[in-house]
């Protein structure tokens, strides 16, 4: 989708287009270009304002609101350098100007008074300014329509971003007020915020301005039409001046940084420790709701063990109560029965040939030797009885019908871990 935009840049906006996204790493094209559409095509100051954004500082085209730095004028420290029209020289010289003069005289005074008379009509437009960026994308647009490009790298900011920037980065700033119309320059003096806070006496106007004693305060006032070598001796002069005081705020602000940094460790240290008493405590919290837990398990199954084995005794007696009276030795129905129990231990009692093989199953279970859970196997032949109901046997046949004779010996198996 970018290659059709493409095609309608020159080929100088088409390689700043690839040269800032380059610099900056954008993906999108479309975003490229509107970046630096946004700054009239100067690469630097897109650079630079993007930097900006990636370091926490909003973009000039978006500032948040906030309250403009005020510049303190008042300090009687201020150097002040004013270059005055020269002199005529020479009789020649003081001729052309005598006679100049009454013709200078009413062209100022009458233009002086158009001037007056053009406020009542349209007030100063510095007091209503609303877009002070399109402001100065115009300017630098006309400016350098009209003098080239081969000049400082403009800011493109507003008044307030200018002085942030400074204070935050410890640098000077140079505010220069310029105009078209004036003897040397004059009318964007008149169309702009900073004029009016500066105080200049005339044009063109240059300001110094830094952090000092924590207010951004006019180190410096350049007024009047310098020379280039002049111009670089006095901005020289001023901030080797001035220069100290930087120097100070830098060593200031790296001590509160330092100390700052030095408490956010003490904090994080201490945040550190008090997570790894709170990890220690929650883990001693831990370990004693498993202990509880695991004393509440081992009671319920103490519990349950009681239970079962009060249940197991309530059930031996009950069998034994349910249990027929055992036949005489010499009744002729009666059944001799020896059993061996699993831990080897004899018991003998007698049956009758006619009652089931329950029965010897119940008098087993109600003894205190016996297994809670067995079966009883014969000998002669070797075999299982059937003396619990089952599929194969829903009732368990009699002592007879199990073929037993009138004296047995019955072996217990313990199934109770099967």
């Amino acid at each position: 989708m970018a290659a059709p935009e493409e095609r309608d840049l020159t080929q100088e906006q088409t390689e700043k287009l690839l040269q800032f996204q380059d610099l900056t790493g954008i993906e999108s094209m479309d975003q490229c270009r509107h970046t630096l559409e946004q700054h009239n095509w100067n690469i630097e100051a897109a650079v630079q304002d993007r930097l900006n954004e990636q370091e926490g500082v909003p973009s000039v085209f978006n500032p948040p609101p906030s309250r403009p730095l005020q510049v303190n004028t008042a300090d009687h420290r201020i150097y002040s350098y004013v270059v005055s029209r020269p002199q005529p020289r020479g009789l020649l010289g003081w001729g052309y100007y005598l006679i100049m003069l009454p013709f200078r005289f009413t062209y100022y005074t009458i233009l002086d008074i158009f001037r007056f008379a053009l406020r009542f009509i349209r007030p100063d437009p510095r007091s209503r300014v609303t877009d002070p960026i399109g402001d100065i994308v115009s300017f630098m647009h006309s400016f350098e329509e009209k003098y080239g490009r081969a000049h400082p790298v403009f800011y493109q900011g507003t008044y307030s971003q200018a002085l942030n920037d400074a204070k935050r980065e410890l640098r000077f700033l140079l505010v220069y007020l310029h105009g078209d119309d004036h003897q040397d320059s004059d009318e964007f003096c008149r169309n702009t915020l900073f004029s009016q806070a500066l105080r200049e006496n005339t044009y063109p106007f240059l300001a110094m301005i830094m952090l000092k004693d924590r207010r951004m305060t006019v180190v410096g006032r350049l007024e009047g039409l310098i020379q280039p070598d002049d111009l670089i001796n006095q901005l020289t002069f001023i901030m080797d001046a001035n220069q100290t005081y930087l120097v100070s705020e830098r060593l200031e602000r790296e001590e509160r940084n330092q100390t700052q940094v030095l408490r956010q460790q003490q904090d994080e240290a201490y945040l550190a420790s008090l997570r790894a008493d709170q990890e220690k405590e929650r883990k001693k919290r831990e370990e004693r709701e498993r202990k509880r837990r695991k004393e509440e398990e081992v009671q319920q199954q103490k519990l349950a063990e009681e239970r079962r084995r009060q249940n197991l005794q309530e059930e031996k007696e009950r069998k034994l109560e349910c249990l027929p009276p055992e036949p005489s030795a010499d009744d002729p129905e009666s059944v001799k029965i020896i059993f061996k129990l699993p831990n080897d231990t004899r018991v003998e009692r007698r049956f009758h040939f006619s009652q089931s093989l329950t029965v010897i199953h119940d008098f087993l279970f109600s003894l205190k030797e016996s297994p809670e859970k067995f079966q009883i196997e014969a000998n002669f032949p070797r075999r299982v009885l059937p003396c619990v109901p089952s599929e194969e046997w829903p009732n368990p046949p009699t002592l007879q019908e199990a073929g037993l004779s009138h004296t047995e010996v019955l072996f217990v198996q313990d199934l109770t871990d099967e």
